[in-house]
């Protein structure tokens, strides 16, 4: 490390200590003071004591009343300048004159030069007695305060300059975060286009197709009319959910004349579909499942959903499955079981979601083999 530079952390580490023990600065003056005013205790000690004591209070309030400290360190001026002993009252009065420059108003600081010249020129004047050119003098003591308010001045500059920097600094993050904020709404919306133009066209073929072998197979009295009818319906109800998804993804307001999230009613419209997909299902409810938030239905709604799904995709052909909705004091507990054998030695995407949106209500899920089965298990809380 160089000179420069520890120099530079040397002077960092005593501004930040000064800023945390502003007191102790304050200590070491009054200490000077005293030790200053030693020799006139000695020829006068009350007057001395006096005068010392009039000079220490104001130490240690001046950065809050700056200019009030002042007023009584230049009356202890001149009560010293009356009494004849010295005991410093001019150094203190050099710091506070500092401290009106660099904290006070500029009203205060003009008020504060006037007294302070007016002080000077009493004490060259009326109150010394031996002084041989008291032009100088004065010229000298002006020179030394006028210095004093150049350094509280450029102190003051200082610290204002430091303000618009740090408030300069505070709006550039700011507008930083808007432009990454209007970036990523900019990819997000190029995202959802792009799904929309893919995902959104081939589903539409999907739908179409099922929908015109739904009608050939009605002209034909064949039994695949109601399987593609089915999947007509669940490809135009995927086809608006993805809509309805890209519209959050391009930070779109809600549309009120949407369709709601679904809830545990739409489970009737869900149902069919999946035995269609080949997988018998059973569903039975207990309790004011109605009264339940739209929330925590589409929690329901949406471990069911996924449930079956995995039951679909990992239970085997002859498996069969049973849903159960049961809600009391509070809670509605969600039990999914199937026949089937086969599931994934990892946790699917599936299992995670259900297990967050366990944990979004305060409940927990449990899944595994049960009975010749599987069985997920999950218990939510209604939000108070």
């Amino acid at each position: 490390m160089s000179t420069q530079e520890w120099l530079v952390d040397w002077q960092a580490g005593v501004r930040a200590f000064h800023r945390r023990r502003p007191w102790v600065m304050d200590t070491v003056v009054a200490v000077a003071i005293v030790l200053f005013s030693i020799s006139s205790l000695v020829e006068a000690p009350l007057r001395a004591t006096i005068a010392t004591l009039t000079l220490l209070p104001p130490l240690y309030w001046r950065r809050q009343q700056p200019f009030p400290a002042f007023l009584v360190t230049a009356a202890s001026v001149l009560a010293q300048g009356w009494l004849g002993v010295e005991v410093g009252a001019g150094v203190v009065l050099l710091v506070m004159l500092f401290g009106v420059a660099s904290r006070g108003s500029w009203r205060a600081l003009a008020w504060a030069c006037g007294v302070t010249v007016t002080l000077l020129v009493a004490e060259i004047y009326l109150f010394e007695e031996v002084l041989e050119n008291r032009t100088v003098t004065l010229f000298l003591v002006l020179g030394t305060s006028m210095a004093a308010v150049a350094s509280g001045v450029a102190v003051r500059t200082r610290r204002a300059y430091l303000i618009a920097l740090e408030d300069r600094a505070a709006r550039l993050e700011v507008e930083q975060h808007q432009r990454a904020r209007l970036a990523v709404a900019h990819e997000r919306a190029r995202v959802a286009r792009e799904m929309h133009d893919l995902v959104g066209h081939h589903v539409s073929v999907i739908v179409g197709l099922a929908d015109g072998g739904a009608a050939l197979a009605r002209s034909r009295d064949e039994q695949t009319a109601e399987p593609l009818r089915l999947i007509g319906v669940t490809g135009r109800q995927a086809l608006a959910e993805l809509r309805r998804v890209l519209g959050v993804l391009r930070g779109e307001d809600a549309d009120p004349q949407l369709s709601p999230q679904p809830g545990i009613e739409d489970l009737d419209r869900l149902l069919p579909s999946v035995r269609a997909a080949g997988l018998p299902v059973t569903y039975s409810t207990t309790g004011e499942l109605d009264k339940l938030s739209r929330g925590v239905q589409l929690a329901v709604y949406r471990i069911v959903q996924e449930a079956l799904t995995n039951t679909l995709k990992h239970a085997g052909r002859g498996a069969a499955a049973n849903v159960t909705l049961t809600t009391s004091d509070g809670e509605v507990r969600v039990r999914v079981r199937d026949s089937g054998h086969g599931r994934p030695a990892a946790p699917s995407h599936g299992l995670l979601g259900m297990r967050e949106r366990a944990t979004m209500y305060g409940g927990v899920m449990t899944a595994g083999p049960a009975d010749s089965g599987w069985l997920i298990d999950v218990v939510l809380k209604e939000p108070a």
